[in-house]
């Protein structure tokens, strides 16, 4: 038997039975449900990631439910379904696309030659814009969400600055920059403010992000696979100390630790 997103949105709502319903997902709110939606976003990441496709498949379901999850709240409270989330989200991809769209409606057909890519990413931020004045959004920043991962909101603010012409043109500027970030973040360390290093380190971290953009490299990304090698490399540390009669890291010497690390980084880790 194949199940259908009809089956799934019954499963919700019989879920959500005030009499037998489970009495965890009666509990839920809009916002109690939102750690689980990022952490199983954060899922289907690592498992695109890792080109795992069953996992894949098993992680797009469980966001799936998500959405279905908060359809089934609004529903309850009469705020709307998710057949108003489905009809929302067609709208705007038809209003978005009109170089596939040309009319506005499924059934309309381009002629054959697709527009380049830069006249497409061009009408795609125009349009946006369009919605975002008819919100009444009188500044770029205004709908970039503040929930959004640190690194990701700040490339996000950065390129809408960048759409205005607020922006470096050479990459070397960017670069100078961010040096020019970290000499201040040295004078703050030597000042010994605590607000003030606080302040000059997030700088750095935002000057970083920006050389990253220039570099069409996304910083979440790169930032992830950072974090995969320096567990790779440290997890072989570990396994060095092990060797060596050492149970544990903590008590070795830096000098022997560092030895270990540059180990490491020769085996290519």
């Amino acid at each position: 038997m194949s199940y259908t997103i009809a089956d799934l949105q019954y499963l919700m709502s019989r879920l959500r039975d005030p009499e037998t319903g489970c009495p965890w997902d009666l509990k839920q709110t809009f916002s109690s449900v939102v750690p689980h939606t990022l952490e199983e976003v954060y899922e289907l990441v690592d498992a695109i990631e890792q080109g795992d496709s069953e996992q894949i498949r098993q992680e797009l379901g469980d966001v799936l439910f998500q959405v279905i999850f908060y359809s089934q709240l609004a529903t309850e409270a009469a705020d709307f379904s998710f057949a108003d989330v489905v009809n929302d989200i067609v709208e705007k991809l038809l209003r978005r696309h009109p170089h596939v769209f040309p009319d506005g409606q499924l059934t309309s057909v381009r002629n054959a030659d697709a527009p380049a890519d830069a006249a497409i990413n061009a009408r795609w931020e125009e349009i946006k814009q369009q919605e975002r004045e008819q919100k009444s959004q009188l500044s770029a920043m205004d709908d970039v969400p503040q929930a959004l991962p640190a690194l990701t909101r700040a490339a996000k603010l950065q390129k809408r600055a960048s759409q205005e012409g607020f922006d470096w043109t050479e990459l070397r500027d960017v670069v100078a920059a961010l040096r020019a970030e970290i000499d201040e973040l040295d004078a703050a360390i030597a000042l010994a403010d605590p607000a003030d290093i606080a302040d000059e380190m997030g700088d750095v971290l935002f000057s970083a992000i920006n050389v990253a953009r220039h570099l069409k490299l996304d910083a979440e990304a790169v930032t992830r696979g950072a974090c995969r090698k320096f567990e790779r490399r440290y997890r072989f540390v570990e396994q060095r100390c092990r060797e060596t009669g050492h149970i544990a890291v903590k008590g070795q010497e830096n000098s022997q630790l560092e030895l270990f690390w540059q180990e490491a980084k020769a085996t290519g880790l």
